[in-house]
């Protein structure tokens, strides 16, 4: 009962972060469960089998609170699914030892990427409700992060989020929305990647269960939470223990001796501090000269 709650409580404070920030989730509870010792294949396994219904829960909330398009849903969801079962497939032949470090690799980039995207050069502000992309941008985007997401544990929000802010031309909420959406498809393909290729023998209903009931108790709050928050400053928090959790698993697996593990430590906790510092201060700044700073929430009353 005591892994149920604590599974429960990892899979809501990512879906929190994910359905605020339209990313994470897979980063955040994949890089805890690397931390609890589940093997990367089972950890990444357990997640996308747990967000098929987080995501159709967060879906559903935001698709209530006004944020999805559904052209996009489908012009990314669907070859982001086919890179899913891709990178599920080629996650599942690797062995414990050697996919261990390659995730949390794969991992720590996208939190450094996060980190810095949110301190330094928040996503623009955009308030079109319908996104102009075709399928000539959206395909490839979302076949590479489907395949990122499902070998790397996580990575569907880091690489389509970022993208779509960045273009400018999408408003936020719909952005995140949208992405969470999509990510249904993402999880059902790269669920069925893994237990073709792992069998269901390996997975442990209660990481499963404890990160469903968690992420689906999350999911109505976080889509509310979208409209609320300031990006930055949030996103900048999450890099930062995406970037430490994962350094710890490269750490062992290069055998640093003590005091480079602890020079390392201090690095990163510097340079995330000194982000955060950043963030905060380009935000309260923006207050204060009445400017909108990019990634800040919009309303989202319905139009």
């Amino acid at each position: 009962m005591r892994t149920l709650i604590v599974f429960a409580l990892v899979g809501f404070a990512a879906q929190m972060v994910d359905g605020a920030l339209g990313m994470a989730y897979g980063v955040t509870s994949t890089s805890l469960l690397l931390v609890a010792g589940i093997n990367p294949a089972t950890a990444s396994a357990s997640v996308h089998l747990a967000e098929v219904g987080t995501t159709l829960a967060s879906g559903a909330a935001h698709w209530r609170f006004g944020n999805v398009d559904w052209k996009l849903v489908l012009k990314l969801g669907v070859p982001g699914a086919v890179g899913a079962f891709l990178g599920a497939t080629a996650l599942s032949a690797l062995s414990t030892d050697a996919a261990a470090p390659y995730m949390s690799g794969i991992l720590l980039a996208l939190g450094v990427y996060i980190l810095l995207r949110f301190a330094i050069r928040p996503p623009k502000v955009a308030t079109a409700r319908k996104s102009p992309h075709g399928a000539r941008f959206l395909s490839p985007l979302g076949l590479v992060a489907g395949f990122v997401d499902a070998s790397g544990g996580g990575g569907w929000g880091p690489v389509s989020t970022p993208a779509l802010l960045g273009a400018g031309r999408t408003a936020p909420r719909t952005v995140v929305g949208s992405v969470d959406t999509s990510e249904f498809l993402v999880a059902v393909a790269a669920s069925l990647g893994f237990l073709i290729g792992l069998g269901h023998e390996v997975l442990d209903p209660y990481t499963i269960g404890g990160l469903l009931i968690g992420g689906v108790l999350a999911a109505p709050l976080a889509a509310w939470l979208v409209t609320k928050i300031p990006a930055p400053v949030l996103g900048t928090a999450v890099g930062g223990i995406i970037v430490l959790t994962n350094a710890r698993t490269i750490l062992r697996a290069l055998e640093a001796g003590t005091a480079a593990t602890v020079a390392t430590y201090v690095v990163i906790v510097a340079a995330w501090a000194a982000a955060i510092s950043v963030a905060v201060t380009r935000l309260r700044r923006s207050r204060t000269d009445g400017t909108a700073l990019p990634g800040e929430p919009v309303s989202a009353g319905r139009d």
